[in-house]
């Protein structure tokens, strides 16, 4: 392979990683700590934050308008520039050359101060909504590290899968199928009720064929999220009583603060019928959380479930052949069908809500029996489809879990756990720079870079595959860093050798790599077959290890047999360098 053609495959990997690593960099090293913060927070709270600031920026550039002030807008309001460039151009107004508030306002030609608040504060609150979930994006792609590290909670949960399936009545030929359908229902079930806590990504992945293994960083309580994690979730299919709703309407568009308690408990329980109830309807809004919906923000329901969670045996979702419309497929157990075929046929034209978590996701009208044990929702977008989705698949969890392991990590012994793993990694990469340097001259330099390089790559893979870094992942990256040397000691020696029989560098240097490969390979081939080995049988933090070395042991080989040769070659054909150090003593 030409110098040249190995001098651009050198780069390429190079961009790439940075590609994988900048994530990681932005978030640990470019990314303040009060915007570490922000996206740390739930979602709830990065909403309540953009709120109030758009609307604190709104009030003062009216404050700016009002007293005429002339001083130029900053970068902060640049989104409201935009729109107000863009209504000027629509309404053939002049640009002006420097933005002030009042040139902003005068654009949006609105009678009143509300009216501009409601036009202008949406706008300043998108970016900065954009702004912090876009840093939240870049911590959900950087290097995440271990409870050992970071601190934070470890459950592992066993899920009975011969309870569920037995509940289900598979039979024999589909057995392997439905423990797969029910581990993976289980797994989605369990990820959708821990978002609920606004963690920072929990690992959620499964162990073995019937263990899930969860990790949540950070502070977190332990008996709550137990009590939620091991529930079997509330999910029911209510009728909704049009009539009552209609008049609840009325009452609480006269007496919108009289309505309900600060827990939305009705004041006056008489309005509604005894047999029924008042729940919100929510969708989920653009922070993907849940809110109220403004068309119709509550409906009456009755308070007997007409069919239960427990009952549905698959959901998805698929398109309509004739309007091409979303549409979202559900199927029943035996009981499930027959109790459905009768709510359905005595309640045809009425509204069907369905409930979980005491909140209305969707209320689809029944417009004819559905007696098949199976049916189809429709009348919504794409996005409203795959969050209904989500919601019945998830809401109501029909395996049976079991808590094996909990542990709870501080995150002081964390912080002191990083500082020493970081010191390790410094100090072994030292000592073995400084031992190249000496004994091997010239050809240590080489060295130096090769293995500078390999760390770079190694991070960048775990970056790239979003793997967890734990104490025994640094201490795989030490071993690493010990046999990628061991490849150059071996390059190094071999060069040595045909030095010795009165070769040019040129010559030396093609010979040792020659030379040295077949042994490089094999060596580094056994290392990676038992790490390979020790990912699948190992659990926790020997899993770390061997991902480490694995990634180490492919990383090392690329620097030591085609980095260093490059090296080496830019010496030799670009220097014109004829002579080689590659000793600290004379050869």
């Amino acid at each position: 392979m030409s110098k040249r053609v190995r001098f651009i495959i050198v780069l390429l990997v190079i961009a790439l990683c940075f590609v994988f690593l900048h994530p990681t960099l932005k978030w640990y090293f470019w990314t303040e700590k009060e915007d570490k913060a922000l996206a740390l927070a739930s979602r709830e709270k990065i909403k309540d934050y953009s709120e109030n600031m758009a609307r604190a920026d709104v009030d003062r550039l009216i404050e700016m308008a009002a007293s005429n002030s002339t001083e130029p807008l900053s970068e902060k309001y640049a989104p409201i520039i935009k729109e107000a460039k863009a209504r000027r151009k629509a309404l053939g107004m002049e640009i002006p050359s420097q933005w002030t508030a009042q040139e902003v306002v005068a654009s949006f030609k609105l009678s009143s101060k509300e009216k501009f608040i409601t036009a202008a504060q949406p706008i300043l609150e998108t970016a900065y909504r954009d702004s912090i979930l876009g840093i939240k994006n870049y911590q959900t792609n950087a290097v995440k590290l271990g409870l050992d590290l970071s601190g934070g909670m470890l459950v592992i949960i066993k899920a009975d899968l011969d309870a569920a399936i037995s509940a289900d009545g598979a039979s024999n030929e589909t057995i392997a199928d439905s423990k797969k359908a029910a581990m993976t229902l289980a797994m989605d079930t369990l990820r959708s009720r821990i978002d609920k806590f606004g963690l920072t990504d929990p690992v959620i992945r499964r162990q073995g064929e019937d263990r899930i293994y969860i990790e949540m960083p950070g502070a977190a309580d332990a008996d709550k999220i137990n009590s939620i994690i091991m529930g079997r979730g509330i999910l029911a299919f209510h009728i909704v009583d049009d009539e009552a709703t209609q008049a609840f309407r009325e009452y609480y568009r006269n007496n919108p603060g009289k309505t309900f308690d600060a827990d939305y408990n009705l004041l006056n329980p008489e309005i509604i019928p005894e047999d029924c109830m008042v729940l919100g309807v929510y969708h989920k809004d653009a922070y993907g959380i849940d809110e109220r919906d403004d068309r119709e923000p509550f409906l009456v329901v009755k308070k007997h479930a007409g069919l239960e969670g427990k009952h549905l045996v698959s959901v998805d979702t698929s398109t309509d052949q004739r309007s091409n419309n979303p549409l979202v497929n559900f199927s029943l157990d035996a009981e499930g069908a027959k109790i459905f075929a009768e709510l359905t046929t005595s309640n045809v034209g009425k509204r069907l809500a369905i409930v979980s978590d005491n909140k209305i996701k969707s209320a689809p009208n029944l417009k004819e029996p559905i007696t098949g044990g199976s049916g189809s929702i429709s009348g919504m977008s794409a996005t409203e489809a795959n969050n209904l989705k989500t919601v019945l698949r998830t809401a109501w969890l029909n395996v049976p879990l079991q808590l094996e392991t909990q542990q709870v990590v501080g995150a002081s012994l964390g912080d002191e756990k990083i500082n020493e793993g970081i010191k390790a990694l410094q100090w072994g990469l030292i000592a073995v720079l400084i031992f190249m340097l000496v004994f091997y001259k010239e050809a240590g330099i080489n060295a130096c870079i090769a293995q500078i390089l390999n760390l770079y790559i190694m991070f960048s893979i775990l970056s790239a595959f979003n793997l967890t870094l734990t104490l025994p992942s640094i201490a795989g990256m030490i071993l690493t860093i010990g046999m990628a040397v061991d490849a150059n000691v071996v390059v190094f020696e071999r060069i040595k050798e045909e030095l010795r029989l009165g070769k040019t560098r040129e010559a030396s240097i093609n010979a040792g790599f020659e030379h040295a490969f077949s042994a490089i390979m094999d060596s580094n081939i056994t290392t990676f077959i038992a790490a390979f080995f020790l990912s699948i049988l190992g659990t926790g933090p020997i899993k770390g290890f061997a991902y480490s070395l694995a990634i180490g042991v492919v990383s090392s080989v690329f620097t030591a047999l085609f980095v260093s040769r490059l090296i080496f070659d830019f010496g030799t054909q670009t220097l014109k360098l004829e002579k080689i150090h590659i000793s600290w003593r004379k050869l």
